[in-house]
């Protein structure tokens, strides 16, 4: 894994991008309200925390104004509410989502097909299959203290992809998923492929396998 500087001063946002996180915001806010007071959680839940959703549009438009993805082919670990592959399908990625938890799932399908915006999304973990002994060693070195849920259905074999055939992946971890989340994507993804990260120190990152 080789870490990549990447130049992305901030600009002036797109009219449609800048009314898109608008609503997003709008209902993510809303969506956090209906879980604090009781709305319920399903199972695999363990919490969302939006992520910096202009910093890392700034981020992906340099990455495609700079070429520096080997193609198109995107995919948003984690996606939540899907701001991320929303915004990279409207910078001309194929982007799909992955998210363990139903309701977000659902959420973001609504908010995507209210804007128009042709982008997948799957119920499921995005841990590739076979990654038990990853898995295993993680739990083991960070004494059983990681976050990752891995028990739902298998996403990549409903999107009939493997990790493989992604050219970027974006994920914000928790924290103490972190090195695992890096390592899953150094054994399994393609060579060449890029990881743009977010971490709890709001700054962005960009590897290339």
């Amino acid at each position: 894994m080789i870490e990549i500087t990447l130049d992305h001063r901030r600009q002036p946002l797109p009219r449609e991008v800048a009314r898109f996180l608008t609503e997003a915001d709008a209902r993510i806010a809303d969506f956090m309200r209906g879980r604090a007071s009781g709305g319920g959680a399903a199972p695999g839940y363990r919490g969302f925390v939006p992520s910096d959703y202009v910093a890392i549009y700034h981020a992906l438009r340099a990455i495609s104004e700079q070429r520096l993805s080997c193609g198109d082919r995107f995919c948003e670990w984690g996606s939540g509410f899907g701001v991320i592959a929303s915004l990279a399908t409207q910078l001309g990625f194929e982007a799909y989502g992955i998210e363990i938890d139903r309701g977000l799932c659902e959420a973001a399908e609504a908010l995507a097909e209210d804007h128009d915006l042709e982008v997948e999304f799957i119920h499921g973990s995005f841990v590739p299959p076979g990654a038990e002994a990853l898995i295993d060693q993680a739990f083991h070195d960070e004494a059983g203290s990681l976050s990752l849920e891995t028990s739902a259905d298998d996403a990549y074999d409903e999107l009939g992809l493997e990790l493989a055939d992604f050219d970027l992946v974006f994920v914000y971890p928790w924290p103490n998923d972190e090195a695992l989340t890096l390592k899953l994507f150094e054994q399994y993804a393609a060579d060449g492929a890029l990881l743009l990260t977010y971490d709890e120190s709001n700054q962005t990152r960009l590897y290339r396998r």
